[in-house]
């Protein structure tokens, strides 16, 4: 029963439901760009539905990947250059989806924030829509989280959680044996990972992220947000033309501590440095810190983003299907046995 007071509201402790469906209605059509076979539902209700067998599949088994961006997601907010962060967050689950021999099928995003900035947030899941166009994967739900007192003005931020599926027995990886030939994509930059390296970087270097990029157009700031690649359809083209037996999603750890995760016991992989030449962006990070190439290799992807590992008599027919699907292609080593990752010739 009301009292004839005008008593506290929602609103009035920092929450505002009705900015909150505004986002929801900007971003529907964004979200409906992603649509593909087996999505069930649309934004809004309690849950999203999924048909597996609507989208192909006949045994499958499920995949799932959760991932952030890290502090990159530091340099957006700074700048004010949250458009496209949103493929970052997508990518950097896909991308190790696909690394199982999966195809991704949905994704789900979670953005949290003081005092919701409708316009920000919507730009930020319209470019998580746009990861999800590149991918080949539906953006079927969501959540939206005001919390005030948990963030300060401004700031947010994000997870993502993406479902994949494949057959039933075609888990990757599978048959890596010595001699397989090694595949490496070429990277699109930094991608998300080692940015708390690379912001004290930028501070050692005593430039502003609205600075001149010393190693390629525009400003610092657009320059190092240069989104992560997605590899999903090359990927998936590359396996469905046989011969694939791993995938190596190049993130934090880089070449040295990724590698590894996609070869059995007794295996490692020997790496020609010579046989790709690094972004300037790497160049110019190394020099500004006096890094080490091992430093290098152990925390960025170094120009690398994804490594296949392949049968040697399809290697040059895989090499054919990634370069038509827009990759640049490097063959960059083979598997050895022993373990861990060994280097020859030198980062340029």
């Amino acid at each position: 029963m009301g009292t004839g007071k005008n008593g506290i509201t929602y609103a009035d402790a920092g929450v505002d439901i009705d900015a909150g469906n505004a986002l929801v209605d900007r971003i529907k059509p964004a979200a409906a760009r992603t649509a593909r076979s087996g999505v069930m539902s649309g934004l809004g209700g309690f849950g999203a539905l999924f048909d597996l067998k609507a989208a192909g599949f006949t045994d499958p088994v499920l995949v799932a990947a959760t991932d952030g961006v890290g502090t990159k997601l530091r340099i957006a907010i700074d700048t004010g250059l949250v458009d496209q962060v949103g493929i970052d967050l997508v990518a950097m689950c896909v991308n190790d989806l696909v690394c199982q021999g999966a195809e991704p099928l949905f994704f789900l995003d979670y953005f949290a924030t003081g005092k919701l900035d409708t316009d920000s947030a919507a730009r930020v899941v319209e470019g998580i829509a746009e990861g999800c166009v590149r991918a080949g994967c539906a953006l079927i739900g969501g959540e939206t989280a005001e919390m005030p007192g948990m963030y300060p003005d401004g700031d947010f931020d994000l997870a993502g959680f993406a479902v994949g599926a494949m057959e039933r027995g075609r888990a990757l990886p599978a048959h890596v044996t010595e001699g397989d030939v090694l595949l490496g994509l070429a990277s699109d930059g930094v991608h998300s990972n080692g940015y708390s390296l690379v912001r004290k970087l930028v501070d050692l270097s005593g430039l502003s992220w609205t600075a001149p990029s010393p190693f390629g157009d525009g400003t610092l700031g657009e320059a190092l947000l240069a989104p992560t690649r997605l590899y999903v359809r090359s990927a998936l083209a590359a396996i469905g033309k046989g011969g694939v037996h791993g995938l190596a999603h190049i993130t934090g750890g880089g070449l040295t501590e990724n590698l590894p995760r996609v070869l059995p016991q007794g295996l490692g992989a020997e790496v020609d440095l010579s046989s790709w030449n690094m972004p300037p962006v790497f160049a110019w990070m190394a020099e500004t810190g006096g890094m080490e190439p091992s430093e290098m290799l152990k925390t960025f992807n170094c120009g690398v983003g994804m490594v296949l590992v392949c049968d040697p008599q399809a290697a040059g027919a895989i090499a054919e299907v990634l370069a038509a699907q827009g990759e640049t292609v490097f063959e960059i080593g083979q598997v050895r046995s022993g373990d861990g990752v060994t280097y020859s010739g030198a980062l340029v």
